[in-house]
C-alpha cells in the first residue's frame, strides 16, 4: 500500500483531530506510504501541516452543494488518482460512503453489515467499531488485516491524539504563557491551569457554573495560576477575571495549551486539541457519552458532572491531581466521595468517572 486516502468529509475541529490516531496506525502498518485526506473546510490543513506522510489535504467547501462548481471540480480532481486503499472511518455516514464509492481505489475499507450494497471491497462488521470515536478506525484496520489478510499482531495499545507540534511551536507557547502571567505569579513551582469555558449547545456550562467552579478551585488550590483560552468568537467566558489568550490559529492555540500543566474544558473540539497537544486534560461531560469522546493519553481523564455541583466538580479535579494541585483537595473532597447523591457514570473509563 503506497497511496492511501482517508475519506472523512467533516468540518469540525474535534472530528478532524480524532483522525490523528488513524494516521499514526497507517504509518505503522504501511511504512513508506503517502496519505491524502479528504475533509471539509480548512481546519484539516492546519491540523495535518506537520505530518510528513500527509501529501494532500483536500478541503471540500463547507455546505458544498451550495458551491457545486468548486465541489464537483475538487472531487473530479481527486478521482484522477487511483488509490491503493481508501479508508472510510465513519460509522453510519452516508455522505462519506457515497464519496468512497465515487472515488477510485483498488481496495475500499469501511464499516458495513451489508457487504453486497456497501460499495466496499472489504466491509467490516459495525460491531467491530466499539465505542470511542478515535479508536474505531484502528479497530477497522486491525480487524480487516486479521480477517482478510490473516495478519494478526499482538498490539493492544491505541495511538493517542497528536497534532505533532514542533519544538519551535512549543517554545513559542511557553513564551506566550510567561508574557501573560504577572511577575508575582511566575514562580516555577506554581502550576499553570488552562480553562476553556465554551462548548456548543447543551454541552456548554453556564457562566454561573464556571464562576462557582473557579472560585472553589482557587480556594482549594491557591498556588495554581489560571489562564483562560478565549473561544473563536473572541469574548471571555469567565468575565475577564484571568489572563486570556486568543488565537484563530489552531496550532498556536495548541502550542499555548502545551505549555500548561493541566487543561480543564467541557466536551468540545478544544478538548481534543488540548489532548492532541500533549497536555493532561480534564474533559467534563454533562450530556454526551464520555465512552465515545473521552480524552485519553497524556494523563488525561473524563469527569461526568451529571448530579454534581460546580464545587463538587472542582473538588474531584483537584483530588485527581494531588501532586500537581496540592493536598488541599484531598481533604476538601471527602464529602463528595461519600455522597450518595453523586451519579458517577464510569463507562469503562476508570473509577469515579475519571480515567488517566
Amino acid at each position: 500500500m503506497y497511496r492511501v486516502l482517508i475519506c472523512r468529509p467533516n468540518h469540525r475541529l474535534g472530528n478532524t483531530i480524532l483522525l490523528t490516531p488513524l494516521i499514526t496506525e497507517l504509518e505503522r502498518l504501511y511504512k513508506g506510504a503517502e496519505i491524502d485526506v479528504l475533509t471539509e473546510g480548512p481546519i484539516a490543513e492546519e491540523v495535518f501541516s506537520t505530518f510528513f506522510c500527509v501529501k494532500n489535504v483536500y478541503c471540500l467547501p463547507k455546505r458544498g452543494f451550495k458551491h457545486p462548481i468548486s465541489f464537483a471540480g475538487m472531487l473530479l480532481r481527486i478521482r484522477k488518482t487511483e488509490y491503493d486503499l481508501i479508508v472510510d472511518p465513519c460509522l453510519g455516514s452516508g455522505f462519506s460512503r457515497v464519496l468512497t464509492k465515487f472515488l477510485r481505489g483498488r481496495y475500499k475499507l469501511g464499516f458495513s453489515d451489508d457487504a453486497l450494497r456497501s460499495g466496499l471491497t472489504h466491509p467490516v462488521p459495525t460491531a467491530v467499531a466499539r465505542q470511542h470515536m478515535a479508536q474505531r478506525p484502528i479497530n477497522l484496520l486491525r480487524w480487516a488485516r486479521e480477517h482478510y489478510a490473516a495478519e494478526s499482531e499482538p498490539v493492544a495499545d491505541y495511538p493517542s491524539l497528536d497534532i505533532r507540534l514542533t519544538e519551535e511551536e512549543r517554545a513559542h507557547g511557553r513564551a506566550v504563557i510567561e508574557q501573560l502571567l504577572p511577575p508575582s505569579r511566575q514562580a516555577a513551582s506554581q502550576p499553570t491551569i488552562g480553562v476553556f469555558a465554551n462548548a456548543t449547545g447543551a454541552k456548554r456550562y453556564p457562566a454561573t457554573w464556571w464562576n462557582e467552579f473557579t472560585a472553589a478551585f482557587e480556594s482549594m488550590s491557591p498556588q495554581s495560576r489560571i489562564l483562560e483560552l478565549i473561544p473563536m468568537h473572541g469574548h471571555s467566558m469567565l468575565g475577564e477575571a484571568y489572563p486570556g489568550y486568543y488565537s484563530s490559529d489552531i496550532r498556536r492555540m495548541g502550542a499555548v495549551m502545551a505549555g500548561m500543566d493541566l487543561m480543564i474544558t467541557a466536551d468540545c473540539g478544544v478538548m481534543h486539541l488540548a489532548v492532541a497537544s500533549k497536555v493532561p486534560t480534564v474533559g467534563m461531560f454533562c450530556v454526551t457519552d464520555a465512552s465515545v469522546y473521552a480524552p485519553y493519553g497524556s494523563g488525561s481523564c473524563s469527569l461526568i458532572t451529571h448530579g454534581l455541583s460546580a464545587r463538587e466538580a472542582a473538588e474531584q479535579v483537584i483530588r485527581s491531581f494531588p501532586s500537581l494541585l496540592g493536598r488541599a483537595g484531598a481533604a476538601a473532597s471527602t464529602s463528595a466521595s461519600t455522597s450518595p447523591d453523586l451519579d458517577w457514570n464510569e463507562a469503562g473509563l476508570g473509577s469515579l468517572g475519571l480515567s488517566h
